[in-house]
């Protein structure tokens, strides 16, 4: 199968599933969590991948009071920033982030700065000079805030952006924000993005003459 091109002026990368395997943190903190409250593991997992912690409660413990949904967020923010053992890089990852350096791009995550500051450094991956984090949007993902914001730091608009992402709430996100998206992993594969890859290894990033950025995608 030949690779699927696409163009861009700009990249917004998601941080875990998409450049950071952070799976086995997220586990053991949200198993923990629905142990905690009642709630079979098992389900919570399917649904808390993408989104801020305060909104994956709330889709699990809809009758519950938001303001204990934000406490909670704050405790498990501060238990999966301490907790890095497992975390490493994506398949392709450091060699994407290298090939992408001097190009336009933005990591925007459902992370605050403190827990995307561990992730990247425990991956050893390079934290991106424009970052969305959690601090900075009002809503979560699937809400299109934060993709939004992070076009509007780098100077695009949203049609000259391509989003890089794993789960259902992120691709919702960036699809509501008009913007294409390439699907990373197996959480995305089912989720119909406009292109989609296994791992990062399957993209190559092309610089072209007139500033745009070209990727060639392997989706075999």
């Amino acid at each position: 199968m030949p690779a699927t091109v696409l163009t861009a002026r700009a990249l917004l990368l998601d941080m875990d599933g998409t450049l950071v395997n952070s799976d086995a943190v997220v586990e053991r903190c949200w198993r923990r969590w629905a142990v905690e409250h009642g709630l079979d593991p098992e389900a919570a997992l399917k649904v808390v991948h993408g989104r801020q912690g305060y909104a994956t409660m709330a889709v699990l413990l809809p009758d519950r009071p938001m303001e204990e949904n934000y406490a909670d967020n704050r405790v498990m923010l501060t238990e999966e920033t301490a907790d890095v053992e497992g975390v490493v890089p994506i398949g392709g990852a450091p060699a994407f982030m290298a090939a992408i350096a001097e190009l336009p791009h933005a990591l925007v995550t459902s992370a605050d700065s403190a827990l995307a500051t561990a992730r990247m450094g425990a991956a050893a991956l390079r934290m991106p000079a424009v970052r969305v984090t959690a601090e900075q949007v009002g809503a979560s993902k699937p809400d299109p805030e934060g993709f939004l914001k992070g076009a509007a730091e780098l100077g695009f608009d949203a049609a000259d952006c391509i989003v890089f992402e794993d789960s259902e709430a992120g691709i919702a996100a960036g699809r509501a924000a008009g913007m294409r998206v390439v699907g990373v992993g197996p959480r995305a594969a089912a989720l119909a993005p406009d292109a989609h890859v296994a791992d990062l290894t399957r993209v190559r990033v092309e610089a072209a003459e007139n500033g745009s950025i070209r990727l060639h995608i392997d989706e075999a």
